[in-house]
């Protein structure tokens, strides 16, 4: 599928079809293929809740607004951004310094510099933050693009109660949730609108320098 026709399959609709499942074996290649997204140091703060009990969906939908789609979609993606990511003997940062260092592209003793710049932008509570969500954030994009490519529809959620949804699924305190995303058929019952508007180029760019 061309990146364009792809951007424009891409929806986030509201009606999905309860009776259509999501296999396991597409969405763990939808995920894998989402994996593949850049992050900063390659640190990749995200991990997902995969959520398919109709019983936990259930107490979503009452934290989210009660939005149905939540319910009607077969899975929801918990969306969780590690503000923990980047700090040293973190397994993950662990691992990315050391395939760095498997690859060629650092030496061991630059081990200080990699340390000493990830804590002069991460090493805040406002740093740690804009680190996990960033990087998070463009994870859940490229999930949307992954769970299109696949033939299957999805739409993000970011309207819920953060501090209930953390409590509820136990959340620990180093993640924050970005967003959920339903991923599921669109109910062909249902009838699709058109697509909505967008900001032209005109519209975007505030300044040529």
């Amino acid at each position: 599928m061309e990146f364009s026709e792809l951007m424009k399959k891409r929806r986030s609709v509201n009606f999905f079809d309860p009776e259509k499942p999501v296999e396991q074996g597409v969405l763990e290649k939808i995920i894998e293929e989402a994996s593949l997204t850049p992050s900063g140091f390659n640190l990749q703060p995200w991990n997902l809740l995969v959520v398919r009990s109709p019983e936990v969906k259930k107490r979503l939908r009452k934290i989210a607004w009660d939005q149905p789609k939540i319910e009607d979609a077969p899975v929801v993606l918990v969306l969780l951004a590690d503000k923990d990511g980047w700090r040293p003997e973190h397994p993950v940062m662990e691992k990315a310094w050391q395939d760095q260092i498997d690859l060629g592209y650092t030496k061991p003793e630059m081990r200080s510099w990699f340390d000493g710049a990830a804590r002069q932008l991460f090493d805040s509570e406002k740093g740690s933050l804009i680190f996990a969500v960033r990087n998070s954030c463009f994870f859940g994009m490229s999930l949307m693009l992954a769970v299109a490519n696949a033939g299957l529809d999805s739409h993000p959620i970011s309207g819920f109660d953060h501090e209930a949804l953390v409590a509820e699924l136990e959340v620990p305190d180093n993640f924050v949730v970005p967003m959920m995303l339903v991923v599921g058929h669109f109910d062909e019952k249902q009838t699709l609108g058109p697509a909505k508007w967008r900001k032209s180029y005109d519209e975007i760019v505030r300044q040529e320098l």
